[in-house]
Formats: structure tokens, C-alpha cells, sequence
């Protein structure tokens, strides 16, 4: 994707996706992951049909292009007790209308990254999030190798709680995932023993792996996010009840 030349110091404003958006972002989806997206989740969002958005955009760019998105961020709101993250979070199960946000997309052109951009637009989900009294966090899914990813959530002080086996199915290879979850209004769970058991088991492991990692380093940094431009993609409906059959199993972190 062509980008006019970016100023030196350009003006990032933060704003809602609306209609006018739809063709840029379906062509930034298409660009930079690898997973294809449905139009109705394009229509969706920028109609703001059970999804809410906010979009960068650089007003020091030429007028024709001061309003068009360089970078944006999807989620929706789900019912906690519906989750597959339900038992981690504190919450009254009496009141069946306490909530999540699950992060859907996040993506930054690649001439506005590494400039605070993809930050800046978590930060805004996670204020969003913070204003709604019945909501008790955020979560996503990372793939396992998307290290830029892991490392701005790690940042933002997501907690990553478990890995999930053979979650993204992408052109006929299975790939893990990890869960990522940001509590808010005092909702996480006291750590059970089994839990601090298995957080230590998992310290002494990374431990070795970070060896093994050393040796294959030069692998590991050659390891892209896959690029896939047909239908041969799969993503697991993020709920309890398919966690199951879309991936292998998860553990703990």
C-alpha cells in the first residue's frame, strides 16, 4: 500500500471508524493479516453494529488523505459468563449482564509503526472498557510467534494466561495462540495453588527454552507473520463451547 511522505513529526487524532472508512479498512485487513475477513464484519464496524472501533489518522498528511486511517482497533462486547475466560474472572454471577471486550483487530500501516500508534489505540479500548461499571476486563488472542504483538501487550500490563494448542488454522497448519487478559474494576481472581504451581513450572521451562531459542535464533527471527490471501484460514469462534474442537487443549501461564 502507497503512502504519501510522513512528516517529520506527524499529527495523530483518534477517532470512531465510520462508513467512510470501509474501503481502507478492508484494504489494511487485507495487507498486513492473514486471516480473511467477511464483509458483514467490515459493515459492521463501521456501522457500529455490536462493534465498537477507533481509527488513527495523521491530519499533517495532504488534505485528500488528513482523515484516512493509518491505523485502527475492533472489539465487541460479550456477556463474562459466556467467556472462556469466565473462570479466571471475580465477578456476581447474579448479575448475568456483566461484561468483557474482546479485542478483535489491531493493525498499524507499516509506515506509522513503532510511534506509540498501536499503544495509543489499546489505551483508548482500555479507558473505554474502564468507563462501563459492569465490565470486568479485555482479552484477546496472540499467535504465538507474532513477537511485536506479545511484547505491546505485555506493556500495557495484559496478563497472559494460557496457551492455546493448534488454535489458527492457516492453510492446513495449526498454529498456538496465546490469551491475553487485562482485568479492570477489581475482577481478577485470587492465584489459586495450582496456578502458582504452574506458573513456576512454566518459569523453569522458559528458562530452558530461552537456551534453545539462542540456538535458533537465526530461524526465529527469519519467522514472519504467514500471509494468506484465499479462504484456506481458519478462526475459532471465540466461545467456551468451541474452545474445544478448534484447538488441541491450552495450559496455564
Amino acid at each position: 500500500m502507497e503512502d504519501p511522505e510522513i512528516s517529520l513529526c506527524p499529527s495523530i487524532y483518534y477517532r470512531p471508524i465510520n462508513p467512510n472508512d470501509l474501503d481502507r479498512l478492508e484494504q489494511i485487513h487485507r495487507d498486513i493479516f492473514p486471516i480473511k475477513y467477511e464483509s458483514e464484519f467490515f459493515r459492521s464496524v463501521v456501522n457500529g453494529v455490536d462493534i465498537v472501533s477507533w481509527a488513527a489518522v495523521d491530519r499533517s498528511r495532504p488534505d485528500d488523505h488528513s482523515d484516512e486511517l493509518i491505523g485502527f482497533v475492533t472489539a465487541k462486547c460479550v456477556l463474562a459468563k459466556d467467556s472462556e475466560i469466565d473462570d479466571l474472572i471475580h465477578y456476581d454471577s447474579s448479575k448475568v449482564e456483566e461484561t468483557l471486550i474482546y479485542i478483535l483487530t489491531l493493525g498499524v500501516v507499516e509506515t506509522y509503526r513503532n510511534r506509540g500508534i498501536a499503544m495509543s489505540l489499546i489505551s483508548e479500548v482500555i479507558k473505554y472498557a474502564s468507563g462501563l461499571s459492569l465490565c470486568r476486563g479485555l482479552y484477546l488472542h496472540v499467535i504465538a510467534h507474532n513477537n511485536p504483538a506479545i511484547r505491546l501487550y505485555q506493556r500495557l500490563m495484559f496478563r497472559c494466561v494460557r496457551r492455546l494448542y493448534g488454535f489458527y488454522l492457516i492453510k492446513q497448519q495449526h498454529f498456538d495462540a496465546f490469551l491475553f487478559v487485562y482485568f479492570i474494576n477489581d475482577s481478577q481472581t485470587p492465584c489459586s495453588p495450582l496456578e502458582a504451581a504452574m506458573f513456576v513450572v512454566n518459569y523453569m521451562k522458559s528458562g530452558i527454552k530461552s537456551v534453545a531459542s539462542k540456538l535458533a535464533n537465526k530461524e526465529e527471527k527469519g519467522l514472519k507473520w504467514l500471509i494468506c490471501k484465499d479462504t484456506d484460514c481458519v478462526l475459532p469462534t471465540q466461545t467456551k463451547s468451541n474452545l474445544g474442537s478448534s484447538s488441541s487443549g491450552y495450559e496455564f501461564i
